[in-house]
């Protein structure tokens, strides 16, 4: 027992002297440990009224108990379906088309031999990164619209005028690929980084061997690159029902609802507009739950199959 209590001792003595002579770096830590315990951890708290009949009188903890009744209440309402279908089909088909364009962006940057070319076109896809979203939906809005330029070459062919945002149809595709043209240059500085990594001696061997740049591409570049990209879709996976809902609620309209209606929309109407904290919290609260359980099956699954994984 006493030696246990020294050996305790030793190491609480070892840690606080680490802590004096490191300061700085913890100091650099505290900041981004009081934003997630602030922000992220504190208000879990307040999930608490998912399970109850809120009440701003009676507050979070003196409001009365209903258990599942909000939960049962969203799955059997008419817009669980649609809500379901319309959030995991625009998440499948972000996540679909979004991964093969910052590779290529990024293997292409990677085999280009002018520097400041280079840098240029990887400063030019980056840009869009920090274009507001509401900038962005008003971009599209403008040459999408019926007097706007696309429209106009489309009269000038003989072609009826499209509506594009106010198609169901079309929702989609355009958030999709406008999102892909904002976050291409974003994504594709993660897999350079990657590239960076590889060793030269590996691509001097292949081009003594007489590989081409198919072949390197094929046989170093992607296979080392690989791990990372199946981390970005693990993640992506476990973002399927918790796609935000800014973006897609500026370019919500009663023409496009039937396919823009998502969860985090629905959660806002609910929640922010009509007032219903605990219908809206158990809804979100439901949304992070299936979000966690497909992050770690997802993740199992990557790790039995390539043993990449996030843990």
């Amino acid at each position: 027992m006493k030696f246990r209590k020294a050996e305790l001792k030793k190491d609480v003595n070892r840690i606080r002297k680490g802590i004096i002579r490191h300061w700085q770096l913890y100091l650099l830590v505290l900041a981004p440990i009081t934003y997630l315990v602030i922000f992220k951890y504190i208000p879990l708290i307040g999930s608490v009224i998912a399970f109850k009949d809120y009440s701003f009188v009676k507050g979070v903890f003196g409001s009365d108990w209903v258990g599942l009744k909000h939960f049962i209440r969203f799955f059997k309402s008419p817009q669980f379906k649609t809500l379901m279908l319309n959030t995991i089909g625009l998440s499948l088909y972000q996540i679909i088309a979004g991964v093969a364009p910052p590779i290529l962006l990024a293997i292409a940057l990677n085999y280009v031999r002018s520097k400041i070319f280079g840098k240029t076109v990887q400063m030019v896809t980056y840009m869009p990164y920090f274009i507001s979203t509401v900038l962005v939906v008003g971009i599209l809005s403008q040459i999408l619209s019926l007097g706007g330029p696309v429209n106009q070459i489309i009269k000038a062919m003989g072609v009826e005028p499209v509506h594009f945002m106010g198609d169901p149809k079309l929702f989609r595709t355009i958030y999709v690929f406008s999102g892909i043209w904002q976050n291409n240059g974003y994504n594709a500085v993660i897999y350079l980084a990657a590239l960076a990594a590889i060793s030269p001696e590996l691509y001097e061997a292949a081009i003594i061997d007489g590989a081409s740049i198919w072949k390197r591409i094929y046989y170093i570049d992607i296979p080392s690159i690989l791990p990372t990209a199946v981390i970005l879709l693990i993640l992506a996976c476990g973002r399927i029902l918790s796609i935000g809902y800014e973006k897609v609620l500026l370019m919500q309209n009663n023409l496009n609802l039937q396919t823009s209606d998502i969860i985090s929309t629905y959660v806002y109407r609910v929640g922010l507009i009509s007032m219903q904290y605990s219908y809206s919290t158990a809804i979100g609260l439901f949304q992070s739950v299936v979000s966690f359980i497909l992050l770690v099956l997802v993740n199992k699954v990557s790790r039995s199959l390539n043993e990449t994984s996030l843990w």
